[in-house]
């Protein structure tokens, strides 16, 4: 399932109400960082505000609202707020247990690790070990 929200943010300069909102597909980049972006610039862009100009200072001023959210990401909103590192966390770990699952259907022909905690461990471990292996090196 994809990942998306909307992302908005209010604010006030010299006097008149400023606002700005994106609709964010965020499995994009989270493939490609790890990371969610940073959304003030993205926010900035939708509006055409220059990142060094006194209405986006006042932006960064203000909390970003997150709502409409679809997929893992919903689970990770609370009354506006979203909570990046466990959001960020959970995909990582919803990514490798993807691959881990076309693993064991590949070689095993097992449909659902998470029925089988055992080769599910056993497969963790073993993926935890090539990544301290490759640190290693």
């Amino acid at each position: 399932m994809s990942n998306h929200i909307t992302a908005s943010v209010e604010f006030f300069f010299k006097g008149e109400k400023i606002s700005s909102s994106i609709e964010l597909d965020v499995d994009p980049h989270m493939q490609a960082t790890g990371r969610l972006p940073d959304l003030y610039p993205l926010l900035a862009r939708a509006i055409n505000l220059g990142l060094y100009s006194y209405e986006y200072e006042m932006m960064q001023a203000e909390e970003i609202l997150y709502n409409n959210a679809i997929g893992l990401i919903a689970e990770h909103v609370n009354e506006g707020s979203l909570d990046f590192d466990s959001f960020e966390t959970e995909w990582v770990e919803a990514q490798m247990l993807d691959k881990l699952q076309d693993i064991a259907l590949r070689n095993l022909s097992v449909d659902d690790i998470l029925q089988q905690p055992e080769l599910k461990n056993a497969l963790l471990e073993a993926y935890q070990l090539g990544v301290k292996a490759k640190a290693l090196s």
